[in-house]
């Protein structure tokens, strides 16, 4: 406490900091379970987390395809191909939305699939990008070394999408479990904010 403090101010800030360890202690505990969950059963698991992605996008199509529609039949600025368009665009994600919910199986391969396409075009173009930065870069040689590491495992990931998705649920897991302990660390080592 310095001088200027008074003793309710020491007061709110202890609660803060309890309040932030134990923030992080809990949260901490979450990753380190929820990674340790996905390292010794990533199937399972995988499987399970693909499930519910699936099922909210299929939820969240089923609302966009209501708001659609609700849109064209209550609007009073849309035009006639406006009207259609949103009707169009209304049926059709209900329509995807339903087919979702009624294959969420395999609606959470496809989203695995698109999630492991996407993440290889990014790391190929980011690998792409760090070529043509590497001139101007300090660290040239990280730079390209980075850039072939990067290519590869986007055309890796391209070449097996799905081989992919496992590898990368992998190692959320692995980097879940390192983080869940660092932030538990972290709970024990806050003295004050």
């Amino acid at each position: 406490m310095t001088g200027t403090e008074t003793p309710s101010e020491t007061k709110i800030e202890n609660r803060l900091t309890d309040g932030v360890r134990t923030a992080f202690g809990v949260g901490g505990l979450i990753a380190l379970v929820l990674g340790l969950l996905i390292i010794f059963n990533p199937a399972k698991s995988g499987v399970v987390a693909m499930q519910v992605l699936a099922v909210v996008m299929a939820a969240y199509a089923l609302v966009v395809g209501v708001v659609y529609l609700g849109s064209s039949i209550f609007s009073r600025s849309l035009g006639g191909w406006a009207r259609v368009g949103h009707i169009l665009l209304g049926l059709l994600y209900i329509a995807g939305g339903i087919v979702m919910l009624m294959n969420v199986g395999a609606a959470a391969v496809v989203l695995a699939m698109f999630l492991s396409i996407t993440v290889g075009i990014l790391w190929l173009f980011e690998g792409i990008m760090a070529f043509t930065v590497a001139g101007k870069s300090d660290s040239k040689v990280w730079t390209i070394i980075y850039g072939i590491v990067s290519v590869i495992a986007g055309i890796v990931l391209l070449l097996s999408p799905l081989l992919g998705a496992v590898t990368l649920w992998l190692l959320l897991g692995i980097s879940m479990v390192v983080m869940g302990i660092v932030q538990v660390i972290r709970a024990f080592s806050v003295k004050s904010l």
